[in-house]
């Protein structure tokens, strides 16, 4: 059976895009096709200054969340990053094995490094060194495939190049992986600024809809989407990406497809109104059952416990045979045949 791992960082409330880009899938799809695991990828939050409070907070939020959108525990291991050591022990060894130049080329690297510069903050190492600690994530479990969004597919690619290099320096070890992305809406656009992503991390609230958010807030947010001048609704991605945001979104939502959507209305009120009636209706069942989960904390750290073990005992076979194939010495030296002589 396929083995897929794919992980959501806290360090943001989730938002429609991250459902509609990636995490529907994995409730709908992938755990039931594949042998999943989903990680809340903890010790990726600490690349970059932080509320200890809030990054502990949103751990268990999204956890909840995770579980809310149909992730099933029987069906699939949910765990959180941090709860599991074989992810920073071979992120390690893979750092010995990337680099400088392609942990310096990341799309991600060279954004977030600018923005802390521009706001006078120093650059944290870790934010450098992370995309070693992703593909670790990946590669500890013998992963086969990824499903992940459009802005994550250079990380995946790496951990394809470190899993590569390490099998042809050291012996074969590592599965290499290969993406996935959903048909439609693998990047949903900020509705204020649609030329760049929903991103969890973004100070732009009234461009993201975030999963927990209220249904007249949604519906305020899509009607107040920022629209293209021209050629009224058509699908362009280049010439109107307002419009072509809302398309996809709906879409996405409704299981359409955004260019035969577009031929559906002459207004932008009217796709705005069906985008925005579309999303609370996809929203309204992740909301009533995250209601539930929070009346029930137990069961979600018991989740996270028991999806933990499970994920420590599939990933530390393949970590340890990564540190005996580079060369490093076993912690407990195996007992010795029995001499002949003897």
């Amino acid at each position: 059976m396929t083995r897929v791992f794919s992980g959501i960082k806290p360090t943001g409330h989730l938002t429609l895009g991250n459902y509609l880009g990636a995490i529907r899938r994995w409730a709908d799809v992938d755990q039931y096709q594949s042998d999943a695991l989903f990680c809340i990828v903890d010790l990726h939050a600490l690349t970059v200054d932080h509320d200890p409070a809030r990054v502990r907070r949103l751990t268990r939020q999204d956890a909840t969340l995770l579980l809310a959108t149909g992730l099933d525990p029987k069906l699939c291991t949910v765990f959180v990053q941090s709860h599991v050591d074989e992810h920073a022990r071979l992120s390690y060894v893979l750092e010995c094995v990337a680099t400088d130049g392609e942990m310096r080329r990341m799309i991600q690297y060279k954004e977030k490094s600018a923005r802390e510069r521009e706001r006078g903050g120093s650059v944290r190492l870790s934010l450098l060194t992370y995309p070693a600690l992703m593909a670790a994530d990946i590669l500890a479990y013998g992963t086969d495939e990824v499903p992940v969004g459009d802005d994550q597919a250079q990380h995946v690619e790496l951990a394809r190049d470190l899993a590569v290099r390490f099998n042809q320096r050291y012996g074969h070890t590592f599965v290499v992986p290969r993406t996935a992305s959903p048909r439609v809406a693998a990047r949903v656009m900020n509705l204020q600024e649609p030329t760049s992503k929903m991103g969890k991390s973004d100070d732009s609230g009234p461009g993201i809809v975030y999963l927990l958010d209220e249904p007249e807030t949604v519906r305020k947010k899509i009607m107040r989407a920022v629209t293209d001048s021209g050629r009224g609704v058509v699908y362009d991605q280049a010439e109107q990406p307002g419009i072509a945001n809302l398309l996809e979104i709906l879409a996405a939502c409704t299981g359409g497809d955004p260019e035969a959507l577009s031929g559906e209305y002459e207004t932008y009120g009217a796709l705005k109104k069906d985008t925005a009636e579309a999303v609370v209706e996809v929203l309204r069942p992740v909301q009533d059952r995250h209601r539930e989960l929070c009346t029930d904390p137990a069961y979600v750290e018991a989740v996270l416990r028991d999806g933990a073990e499970r994920a420590r005992a599939m990933a530390r076979p393949t970590v340890d045979a990564a540190y005996r194939a580079i060369g490093l010495l076993p912690a407990v030296a195996e007992e010795a045949e029995p001499n002949a002589t003897r």
